[in-house]
């Protein structure tokens, strides 16, 4: 019989070796301890919502900027699934792009680019799905066509503009796309004066870039000429407020130097409110004048062009409202965001109910014209709806992203963000209709979130479920950095095609038949025209002189989606894409002597090893 003592003791050991086994265990991932603290039903609700099983599809579509690598990025929602990589500023030899003719001609002389803000096309201020544009630093603007996801065009450098950051907000039906430059400098372009002459020499530029209703061709349109401030953050007026288009500006005090102390030292910086029907009709009839190659307008000879609203200290985001009504803009040093009445703005403009003036634009009067200043938390950054006058604020500061309500003002809910939240995205959330289903929170930092890779963190986007009363956070995502805006569509606007069809292809080195590829040569210059099919490059070898200038033209006569084929011609730094149904073009000087293998970089079928060939230099 045991005794009560040896009870004792072996209860001691029991616990003494589960103690030893805890110990000696290895540790759990930290992501397994965060994901057990919550409830089991709180932790399947979520994978519910956001698991997509084999076979089924994303119910959106969104596109994230990609910050330094020049790049947008498609995912998935509510998988937040990296679904393709769209390279516009970079080359990107995953799909060749940068290396053929047409796209290196875009890239020009710049290899990068710095991406903020993508644009959705829209008509009557909702999301049409037909195309994507998307500015950078270095004063470019380019348009993505939703049919193939592809770049098509990139214009700029454009004049006048110095840092295209406030960029590339369309108007609702996608008349234009406008942007704002962020650094003040003498114009045109070149002219040098210090910056002891700021305040007098230096100018900003809001720039409207025309759009093509048919085929989104983009072209210069018309600029207007602003005092020296920086100017950061922009949104179209939609339904009451459209024919205006806003941006948030700062170091309204015409400082240099250290910014941080120099620039901060008003209560208040503006929003400026351009009324973009008015930049168009002015321009139309010949007002302005040339400066940079495009016609420049100054408000101070065309009343009504521009008005300045006083906002919080240094705002970064502006955003309109699905009424249009509602403008409201975030001072990122102050812990309200101020909500501005369209209808008070143009009774105080009728009333002129102005204090001042900045370089001539009228400054309205912050009293006359807000509605409310919502007490949101600390820096208050961006601001996106849901239906139901439903409104998210992300918090940068606190780390958090607000939910409160148009027209009461009432916060009602709070969902913390880890962390540094910049902008946010909600589902449809800059339309006149958003669905009010899903936020994705874009966080500047991400400390633990992943598993650890160095110095450099992974950065994160967090999804979250806004359907019900309280917001809840169901996703981490990784991002490529850095994550600075996305917007989301339902993903049955876009209407992607499969191969692009036959009659579409008007190059005028398209071949269709391998009997037709071949070599041809005018004097030093030598064409080659070449077919792609499973499982050969037709012409399979070729030679040419060295010092050649060598064109070859790829046509991939595959009609079945996904059947990519590549050419990519060893030692001399070529390698291209090219889809079913397209033709794609590279010119290069033959400057090597040898003999130099070519393949296809795409898997294309069980031979795809042997789709290869041989360039000859002689």
């Amino acid at each position: 019989m045991r005794t009560a003592r040896a009870t004792e003791m072996s209860r001691f050991g029991i616990l003494a070796l589960a103690v030893f086994a805890v110990a000696c265990a290895p540790s759990a991932p930290k992501g397994a301890q965060r994901a057990g603290g919550g409830a089991t039903s709180d932790v399947a609700i979520a994978a519910q919502k956001t698991y997509v099983a084999p076979g089924d599809l994303d119910e959106y579509y969104m596109f994230s900027s990609g910050g330094h690598s020049g790049q947008v990025y498609v995912y998935g929602v509510p998988s937040m699934r990296h679904l393709s990589t769209i390279p516009v500023y970079t080359p990107y030899p995953a799909t060749g792009y940068g290396f053929d003719d047409e796209s290196k001609k875009m890239l020009g002389d710049l290899t990068w680019g710095d991406v903020h803000h993508p644009s959705l096309s829209e008509t009557n201020g909702d999301y049409d799905g037909r195309w994507l544009f998307v500015n950078e630093m270095n004063g470019r603007l380019a348009r993505i066509d939703l049919r193939d996801f592809k770049t098509k065009q990139i214009i700029g450098p454009i004049p006048n503009v110095s840092g295209n950051h406030a960029s590339a907000f369309v108007t609702p039906n996608s008349e234009y796309s406008v942007m704002a430059s962020r650094f003040s400098i003498p114009i045109p372009k070149g002219t040098v004066a210090g910056v002891d002459k700021y305040a007098t020499d230096y100018k900003g530029v809001i720039t409207g870039i025309k759009i093509d209703p048919k085929s989104g061709e983009m072209s210069f349109g018309w600029q207007i000429v602003m005092p020296p401030f920086d100017y950061d953050l922009g949104d179209a007026g939609k339904k009451v407020s459209n024919g205006y288009v806003f941006f948030t500006s700062y170091n309204t005090e015409k400082a240099t130097g250290k910014l941080e102390v120099t620039s901060t030292q008003k209560d208040r910086d503006y929003i400026a409110m351009v009324d973009w029907k008015l930049a168009e009709k002015s321009a139309a009839e010949g007002k302005g004048k040339m400066i940079g190659g495009v016609k420049v307008l100054d408000p101070k000879e065309i009343p009504g062009l521009v008005y300045f609203l006083p906002c919080g200290k240094s705002p970064h985001g502006v955003d309109v409202a699905p009424d249009g009504n509602w403008i409201v803009g975030s001072g990122k040093l102050q812990g309200v965001t101020t909500v501005f009445n369209m209808e008070k703005i143009q009774t105080a403009i009728k009333n002129k109910n102005f204090t001042g003036d900045e370089d001539g634009i009228p400054v309205l009067k912050y009293e006359d014209i807000k509605d409310a200043e919502v007490t949101v938390g600390l820096g208050p950054l961006h601001t996106q709806f849901g239906p139901d006058n439903w409104a998210y604020t992300s918090l940068f500061v606190d780390s958090a992203i607000a939910k409160w309500k148009l027209g009461t003002w009432e916060v009602v809910d709070k969902a913390p963000m880890s962390y540094s939240i910049g902008h946010l995205s909600a589902a449809e959330g800059d339309t006149v209709s958003p669905d009010g289903k899903y936020l994705v929170g874009l966080n500047k930092l991400s400390h633990g979130r992943h598993l650890s890779v160095g110095p450099s963190q992974p950065e994160s986007s967090q999804l979250v479920d806004i359907s019900e009363e309280k917001m809840k956070l169901i996703y981490d995502a990784f991002t490529e950095p850095e994550p600075h805006y996305a917007q989301i569509i339902k993903a049955d606007k876009v209407k992607p095609i499969e191969v692009y069809p036959k009659e579409e292809n008007k190059h005028p080195y398209a071949v269709w038949d391998v009997k037709d590829a071949g070599v041809t040569r005018n004097g030093n210059k030598v064409l080659v025209k070449m077919v792609a099919v499973r499982s050969t490059l037709t012409p399979t070898d070729f030679e040419v002189k060295a010092g050649d200038e060598v064109t070859i033209a790829v046509t991939n006569i595959e009609q079945t989606t996904d059947e990519l084929h590549g050419f990519g011609l060893l030692d001399y730094n070529i390698n291209i894409v090219v889809d079913p149904g397209e033709t794609k073009q590279v010119t290069f000087k033959a400057k090597k002597s040898g003999v130099f293998p070519f393949y296809c970089t795409n898997f294309c079928s069980a031979l795809h090893q042997e789709m290869q060939g041989y360039f000859i230099v002689r």
